[in-house]
């Protein structure tokens, strides 16, 4: 839930974003928290310009996305 918290804080923040390319050279990104660790790694995109409405979806959607445990406690 920790993780999770740290995703809905944190996707808003531009300056969060690590914009790359992966070793095949697609475009890609990875999410970080507030001291630099990756929260988030994107899947490969195309373009740059796909990877950053990659970016604009996370960063309007993850905040409120809702959160369901299915995990099994039986």
């Amino acid at each position: 839930m920790n993780g999770i918290a740290s995703v809905q804080k944190n996707a808003p923040n531009d300056a969060r974003y690590e914009r790359k390319a992966n070793k095949s050279g697609s475009e890609m990104f990875n999410l970080k928290a507030s001291n630099g660790q990756v929260i988030g790694t994107s899947e490969a995109y195309s373009s740059a310009s796909a990877r950053d409405n990659g970016i604009e979806s996370v960063k309007k959607n993850a905040p409120s996305a809702k959160v369901v445990d299915l995990t099994d406690d039986a």
